[in-house]
């Protein structure tokens, strides 16, 4: 333990605002109670199997480790305004969690009420996560994501900089209004994928959507799947190989698709022009 650091054990603090700027503190098997606010403008803290029952734990806080511990229903709006903070082996129950913060590591983390959850928060860093809730991870910029498992629609809406592996997202209307978003190796089964959107690539993904990727400004799709995957690329320009079959193919502004075959191909020269996207289809 760092020389500076006192060790707080067993407690239970109730009442707002309990340990209100807090300073080099390691807190153990310790339970928050009813009483907002209990560590607002803290800095240097490190928490180890304790609980948070009560709303607004750790607001405007710095330099932040949390291990083993838990969020309860109650604790909603959890973590706002923070600068780094990393959240290891936790079970987070408490929605609206993780707004405006800088420099956040999430890993081995669950969120079982993920509604509202990851707004407005910058360099963001979540692995083996697993979410539960809609508009998951709004307006955020700078992600890196390793194995999230995420349920719940209109996902990253607002996004920026976000790469993504090794995932599952069954997510309508995922990565709406992004920009600059790259997804390697995963699964996305939601309508309306990736619309109104610039630079959205996907590589070796497998990816289920009605009217998906319609919208887009440079979509880019390497070596991926649809499956059942119809009316897609309106009035998108649109560079895709795509394995196996695309049930319907609609409108692309421009580019290239190429794949093994093609249910259904409808461009109407009075919308778009024709000749300025190329259709391979390499199965016949």
């Amino acid at each position: 333990m760092d020389s500076k650091m006192t060790k707080v054990t067993g407690r239970k603090f109730e009442g707002e605002r309990s340990l209100f700027m807090a300073k080099d503190l390691i807190i153990e098997d310790t339970i928050f109670g009813e009483g907002e606010s209990p560590l607002k403008e803290s800095r240097n803290i490190e928490l180890q199997n304790t609980m948070f029952k009560w709303k607004y734990p750790l607001w405007y806080s710095k330099n932040i480790k949390v291990k083993n511990c838990s969020w309860f229903e109650m604790a909603r709006a959890g973590v706002w305004y923070t600068e780094d903070i990393s959240v290891e082996d936790c079970v987070i129950e408490a929605p609206k969690n993780f707004r405006r913060c800088k420099n956040l590591t999430l890993a081995n983390v669950s969120l079982s009420d993920a509604k509202e959850t990851l707004w407005n928060c910058e360099d963001v860093t979540l692995t083996d996560v697993t979410a539960k809730g809609t508009y998951f991870g709004m307006n955020t910029k700078n992600i890196k994501i390793d194995n999230l498992t995420l349920y719940g629609d209109y996902s990253f809406d607002g996004g920026r900089d976000i790469e993504v592996r090794n995932s599952k997202l069954l997510s309508k209307d995922a990565f709406w209004n992004c920009e600059n978003v790259v997804v390697y190796d995963s699964f996305i089964s939601g309508e309306y994928l990736g619309w109104n959107s610039k630079n959205l690539t996907f590589i070796n993904c497998t990816i289920e959507s009605l009217q998906g990727m319609c919208y887009i400004e440079n979509l880019v799709m390497k070596n991926c799947k649809l499956l059942d995957t119809t009316l897609s690329f309106e009035y998108s320009t649109v560079d895709a190989e795509i394995t196996g079959h695309i049930d319907s193919v609609k409108n692309p502004i421009s580019g290239r698709i190429k794949a093994d075959s093609i249910g259904k191909i409808i461009m109407e020269e009075d919308k778009v022009d024709v000749s300025k996207t190329m259709i391979i289809v390499s199965g016949e």
